[in-house]
């Protein structure tokens, strides 16, 4: 048996690497990949390739920040041989992940989970991108998620990838929820996180800043990324 076992361990070194999924994870404005690590952890345990990407959200215009550090994100080593490539993002994220699709073909993308997506933009932006303190806090890219028709979400338009939607309709500030119609998680409605071409959408009870960490949300991502749907 000692003799046959430097054979089998030169058989199984020549053997291929099972192939795995990977996953992309894009937070939200004025956040940092440390918002996504609960996700991170929950789907690495899952099985998957985890890149959970660290953005300077307030630095540059969203259309800068997707070529730039989605393209990055993408070249990762770990993702190497990965046979379906997966993105879950946080808010603002999913239009990193919107206007890269748009621009980008990815041979070997998978599906897309979006949680609390402004994807027809927000009331909020409307109201406050012309305050000087409003720039100050989120930088170039905050203007751009305005909902009139000449701001990126429209103008980035439907979705041709599969995405599932998850939406929250907690509120925690009632001065922001004064200037969003319907029920809101306090920065987006959850109307406008909608987005013609979606495959589906799921509400859950859960605000704005937490439902990334929320344990629902994240079995919702790691059912989706499996099958599709949100229920199994």
């Amino acid at each position: 048996m000692r003799a046959c076992l430097p054979l089998m361990v030169s058989l199984l070194a020549m053997q291929p690497l099972q192939a795995r999924d990977g996953v992309i994870l894009l937070h939200g404005l004025a956040r940092s990949s440390r918002s996504l690590l609960p996700m991170e952890h929950a789907l690495s345990e899952a099985g998957y390739m985890v890149v959970n990407v660290n953005y300077p959200s307030r630095k540059q215009e969203i259309a800068t920040l997707a070529e730039q550090y989605i393209g990055q994100a993408l070249a990762q080593a770990q993702l190497a041989g990965c046979t379906r490539i997966h993105f879950v993002t946080h808010s603002m994220g999913g239009l990193l992940v919107r206007y890269y699709l748009a621009n980008h073909e990815i041979a070997v993308l998978g599906r897309v989970v979006m949680l609390g997506p402004p994807n027809q933009g927000s009331e909020l932006i409307d109201r406050a991108r012309h305050w000087k303190l409003f720039k100050a806090i989120t930088g170039p890219a905050g203007p751009d998620m305005g909902t009139d028709k000449g701001s990126l979400p429209a103008a980035l338009g439907p979705v041709n990838f599969d995405l599932g939607v998850i939406a929250g309709d907690r509120s925690l500030n009632w001065i922001n929820s004064l200037f969003i119609p319907g029920p809101d998680d306090g920065k987006v409605s959850v109307e406008r996180t909608k987005i013609e071409g979606m495959r589906t959408h799921v509400l859950v009870h859960t605000t704005h800043p937490t439902i990334m960490r929320n344990r629902r949300v994240i079995e919702f991502v790691r059912t989706f990324l499996r099958t599709g749907r949100f229920e199994n």
